[in-house]
């Protein structure tokens, strides 16, 4: 790339939770001279089902270069491997007209699959922000894991996540432990206060509140339904003195089922409320103001931690990644649940610890981003094996990067 010349980096985002991780770096981003921001945005953000969120990307004044259409109406598994083959179509189409030199995609959900896949083929290179996590409840573990294998920067949210990394036999330069973008956006936003919640929400808190999210499980024996329910029935325990705000869960296979649970459950329950998308400011807003988040979102490990307020963590769909001590995980059965919320109305977490930085995750990011003289010098990867594999009945052991290849989280960035 010649000196001066300016570097299109195109960020994709699919949802709203992911574009609120990606706000922070995409300000930072437009604000670099020696970058042009372009956005490309998929997946629920165009369906009116979930909110049309691309709309609140507009509002908070950025322009859409390329919207690609690739949700179908189906959540079903054949359904949404229709939608990953309808997504590289689109981003086809998108990447020849818009010619990035860096794509940034954060996270495991299947959008981002098809828009790595996409840029595979076209020779442009990754970012991946957000790889070497575990969820060993969803299929998203071995999304993340591909993305991984096919990004050439790496933006690591924990120093765990960073030795996956490198264990996948990606090159340890380019591993960059830099904490969570959640963060960032938590400390960017402003808060509204609880009346104004009320007015806005159109709903009476109650002496207690709870926050609630529960995606698809998608890799459990139990459907997602069954789990719901055992949810539903344990909040209904609590009766009308709780009052329950609930987000829509994502267009994941059996998604739709759990919104029709939900949209039966609130129908009859006062003192329940549904909301497609609360908007980022809204929902940290929430989270200040109520005594509990509860389900299996990634948000409830992630970001609630830095509210100093409990998560209720149900399931598997997170299991495997840093808990600070705010979180308190429980199998997803009504009497558990019920005991699980009982603890976090009684917990107190004045002192937990966000294991996922302080947020400065976007500045460190865009540091990175300039100090790389070219991209697609780095398409070419080459597998760094593991010093040493100890096998012990049949396994690998677990192993720790040293020696000559040096240790990822030592980068200064």
């Amino acid at each position: 790339m010649s000196p001066g010349a300016v570097r299109r980096i195109c960020v994709v985002t699919g949802t709203r939770a992911e574009y609120g991780l990606l706000n922070p770096l995409m300000k930072r981003i437009r604000m670099e001279p020696e970058f042009q921001l372009q956005l490309v945005v998929t997946g629920m953000h165009l369906s009116p089902e979930f909110g049309l969120t691309y709309q609140e990307i507009e509002e908070d004044g950025f322009s859409i270069d390329k919207k690609v259409e690739m949700l179908l109406s189906s959540d079903t598994p054949t359904g949404i491997a229709k939608s990953v083959g309808l997504g590289m179509i689109g981003f086809a189409d998108a990447f020849s007209e818009l010619k990035p030199d860096l794509l940034v995609i954060t996270g495991d959900r299947y959008e981002m699959l098809a828009a790595a896949q996409t840029a595979l083929f076209a020779r442009i290179p990754i970012a991946h922000i957000g790889g070497g996590d575990t969820t060993e409840g969803a299929f998203d573990e071995a999304i993340r894991h591909s993305i991984s294998k096919m990004a050439q920067l790496h933006f690591v949210t924990n120093e765990e996540s960073c030795q996956r990394v490198a264990q996948l036999g990606e090159d340890p330069a380019h591993i960059y432990n830099v904490g969570s973008l959640g963060i960032d956006r938590i400390l960017s936003l402003p808060r509204i206060s609880r009346a104004e919640l009320e007015q806005s929400l159109s709903f009476r808190f109650r002496e207690r509140n709870l926050l609630i999210t529960f995606h698809p499980v998608t890799l459990d024996s139990e459907d997602s339904g069954s789990q719901f329910q055992q949810l539903l029935q344990a909040l209904d325990g609590f009766g009308p003195g709780v009052g329950l705000i609930f987000t829509r869960p994502n267009a994941d296979p059996q998604g739709r089922e759990l919104i029709r649970l939900l949209n039966q459950f609130a129908g009859c329950h006062p003192n329940a409320a549904v909301f497609s998308s609360l908007g980022q400011t809204r929902y940290f807003s929430l989270i200040a103001q109520v005594d509990a988040v509860v389900g299996n979102s990634s948000s409830g490990v992630y970001e609630v931690p830095s509210f100093h307020k409990p998560t209720v963590n149900i399931g598997d769909r997170q299991k495997g990644r840093l808990l600070a001590s705010s979180v308190l995980c429980c199998a997803p059965q009504k009497a558990e649940i019920e005991k699980a919320v009982r603890a976090a109305f009684a917990k107190d977490c004045s002192g937990a610890v966000n294991p996922y930085g302080k947020g400065d995750a976007a500045k460190k990011i865009v540091e990175v981003l300039r100090t790389v003289p070219d991209y697609r010098s780095l398409l070419k990867k080459h597998f760094f094996p593991m010093e040493r594999v100890e096998i012990k009945r049949g396994y690998f052991r677990p192993f720790r990067l040293g020696g000559k290849y040096g240790k990822p989280s030592n980068h200064s960035v």
